[in-house]
């Protein structure tokens, strides 16, 4: 057709906006776009800022397959009732309180599977493109992650002589002597009741990979 294509005057910018956004959509355009360059610059200042801006390498959960790459997905959270229960009990006897934080959690703990993923697009080695990466820890997006970071904590947590709470799996006690110790996991926020500083201050470092 030789009809010329016009904006219509009631959608203004809008409508010129849609004719000028000529931008590559998928890696493969940005490679054979003219501008392939500053594609290219602005690629390696995303990946560049993904410490500052706390973004990550997510894997494509959705193509795992069960029985194959994963058996169990099931991961507990604490329930709130016993997260008021031990805050009411830390008020009562004037127990100290800590909140922390695990930081990137799930990269903590190992895939039991043998997973495989592509190299990122624009991000392979030369010379060996061809190649595949084997996860060894448990990324963002794996649909065991959740349960593979439980486990690992509750392994580690149990060495330093922590019980598990017959009705809530994610609450824990310690107790030496006169000393008591509750601990409460709440995905990656944990939280440390009790009634001896030095007794926490050893938990919390017995904790993987924390951060206050």
């Amino acid at each position: 057709s030789t009809r010329e294509s016009r904006v219509l005057e009631r959608y203004g910018f809008m409508g010129l906006t849609s004719q000028l956004d000529n931008d590559p959509k998928t890696y493969g355009e940005a490679m054979s776009d003219i501008d392939l360059d500053k594609w290219l610059e602005a690629m390696k200042s995303e990946m560049n800022s993904m410490g500052s801006n706390q973004a990550r390498l997510v894997a494509k959960g959705y193509t795992q397959r069960a029985g194959v790459d994963f058996e169990e997905t099931y991961s507990p959270i604490a329930m709130a009732k016993s997260i008021r229960i031990l805050l009411a009990i830390a008020t009562w006897y004037d127990y100290e309180i800590w909140q922390m934080d695990v930081k990137t959690t799930f990269l903590n703990s190992f895939v039991e599977e043998e997973i495989f993923m592509d190299q990122p697009e624009g991000f392979t080695t030369v010379g060996e493109e061809q190649k595949i990466c084997r996860l060894q820890r448990s990324i963002y997006g794996l649909k065991q992650a959740s349960r593979s970071w439980n486990t690992c904590f509750d392994e580690v947590i149990r060495g330093y002589d922590f019980i598990k709470n017959d009705y809530d799996p994610c609450v824990y006690k310690k107790i030496s002597g006169s000393s008591i110790a509750y601990l409460v996991l709440y995905v990656d926020d944990i939280l440390l009741i009790g009634n001896d500083i030095k007794m926490l201050g050893t938990s919390k470092h017995g904790c993987p990979l924390n951060s206050p």
